[in-house]
């Protein structure tokens, strides 16, 4: 069928076209795409055995749906994917505010001029990009906005009575007839706009400064909620939460490769950034374990989650602060070294909510603390584990090494040296290059020196030796050995 010859009432009977129900149009098209082993929504992991499955469910249910979980679980992105599953085009009434579907007119406008012209009814294609409505609830949302209110200007500009229906200005809800409606974080909406929307969802009709209009509106609505909303902010009134038909739970990625992926994907990053700066495999592990340790934290307020968006961010800043050590030094390329991380040290603190303990503590220290933690849990992956109580006559890999800090003064790491310096100076450590040589023998060469100071790291971290920040660097030493030899 060409639209583009379809221009009249007339010539879409013609034409054989049959109108449908917008849930009964995503059921179609959704079992199309099952049949024929489509993949239904892109770009969006680890949802694949979970939440994805349960939404298709609900969709081919003809449900109302309400996408329950913290933030930064693709709740959003989920709903506009839906687009994807309607027709591309459908026919509306020429001029119509509520895209009145010729077949089945529903505002005054729509039935006055179908019967005036008949068959002769212009008619306009909608594509199904324009057919996604979004509000964000915020407590200052009225009926007004959703639903419609009287229009003095109307009123006046047509001469008409404010007992005459057409000085309506239709709202938000019903300018979104025949689309897709998200309402994101439902439990900030007022109760009583929230039960605004009882008869919209049930009965089908909408009162507007008493006007009772019949208005059986076809809008497949989506609603989007954070757990901890029902007790902080407010809740989803009872009735509401009965006319929704699935209530889906979302959660965040299970596996460091799914939040990798996940990062890789949606992280904005400078094509220079990528060919200027390599970036270790270790290194991207690292970054996605900050997100798991902060999620389990005694620091952070669970309930509020940690956003899939600290890691994205935190992923761009990691390579900033690489890139700008090579803009510094003038040089086109540089590989990333763990010391790089304190530059996440902002995406951290502004992407994560901090309970008492953690307010003690301060964001800054806290973060810290997540990427010690994040490298303390990968430690044993790479190299021997470190048992917190060491029994006489077991093997002591990492002796040789820090006896080699306790009879040195002080080793330091500048963050602006050179990757030749830097290199230079982990070489340097004879016992460092014997561990990696022993533990990590079949490791790329450009993984190595990011590897050595991992290791480094990680000794730290077990208590084995000590690190300090300087103004320009670290400083890494013996846990002891400068206090003995100041005694």
């Amino acid at each position: 069928m060409k639209i583009e010859t379809i221009k009249t009432l007339g010539q879409l009977k013609s034409a054989g076209y049959k109108s449908i129900s917008i849930k009964d149009e995503l059921r179609k098209n959704l079992r199309i795409k099952i049949s024929n082993k489509e993949k239904t929504f892109t770009g969006i992991h680890g949802y694949e055995h979970t939440v994805i499955p349960e939404l298709e469910r609900a969709i081919l249910s003809r449900h109302n749906i309400n996408l329950l979980g913290l933030r930064g679980q693709a709740k959003t992105r989920l709903a506009r994917q839906m687009t994807n599953l309607l027709d591309e085009w459908i026919p509306i009434v020429t001029g119509s505010e509520i895209n009145d579907d010729p077949f089945n007119p529903l505002s005054r406008y729509a039935t006055n001029i179908i019967n005036d012209k008949g068959d002769d009814t212009p008619i306009t294609w909608l594509h199904r990009s324009e057919r996604f409505v979004e509000k964000l609830a915020t407590p200052d949302v009225t009926v007004a906005d959703i639903i419609g209110d009287v229009d003095p200007i109307k009123a006046a500009n047509l001469k008409l009575s404010y007992a005459d229906d057409r000085v309506i200005h239709f709202g938000m809800i019903p300018r979104s007839n025949r689309s897709i409606f998200v309402i994101n974080e439902l439990p900030d909406l007022q109760a009583r706009i929230q039960v605004a929307l009882f008869n919209i969802l049930q009965e089908g009709d909408i009162q507007i400064r008493g006007f009772k209009l019949r208005l059986p509106l076809d809008i497949q609505f989506v609603f989007t909620a954070n757990p901890e909303d029902y007790t902080n902010r407010g809740s989803i009134v009872t009735p509401l939460k009965d006319r929704i038909g699935s209530q889906i739970l979302t959660h965040y990625p299970e596996t460091i490769e799914i939040a990798r992926t996940i990062t890789e994907q949606e992280a904005k990053l400078d094509t220079r950034q990528s060919d200027v700066v390599y970036v270790p495999g270790v290194a991207r592990d690292i970054l996605e374990q900050i997100s798991f340790e902060a999620r389990e934290s005694e620091f952070i307020d669970h309930k509020s989650g940690v956003s899939a968006r600290m890691s994205i961010t935190a992923y761009e800043n990691l390579l900033s602060a690489a890139e700008y050590r090579a803009l510094q030094l003038g040089v086109d390329h540089t590989a990333l070294r763990l010391s790089d991380f304190i530059g996440i040290i902002p995406a951290i603190t502004g992407k994560v909510e901090l309970v008492y303990e953690g307010e003690q503590e301060g964001a800054s220290s806290v973060a810290h603390t997540l990427i010690g933690e994040a490298i303390k849990t990968l430690f044993s992956e790479y190299f021997p584990k470190i048992e917190k109580l060491e029994k006489e006559g077991d093997e002591k890999p990492y002796q040789e090494l820090i006896t080699w800090f306790f009879e040195e003064t002080g080793f330091e790491l500048l963050d602006d040296i050179s990757d030749k310096e830097y290199k230079s100076k982990l070489d340097s450590i004879v016992p460092l290059k014997n561990i990696m040589k022993k533990f990590q023998p079949e490791i790329k060469d450009e993984d190595r020196y990011f590897m050595m100071e991992f290791l480094l790291w990680g000794l730290v971290e077990y208590k084995k030796l000590s690190k300090y920040r300087l103004s320009e660097g670290f400083s890494f030493k013996d846990l002891y050995g400068s206090y003995i030899s100041g005694l």
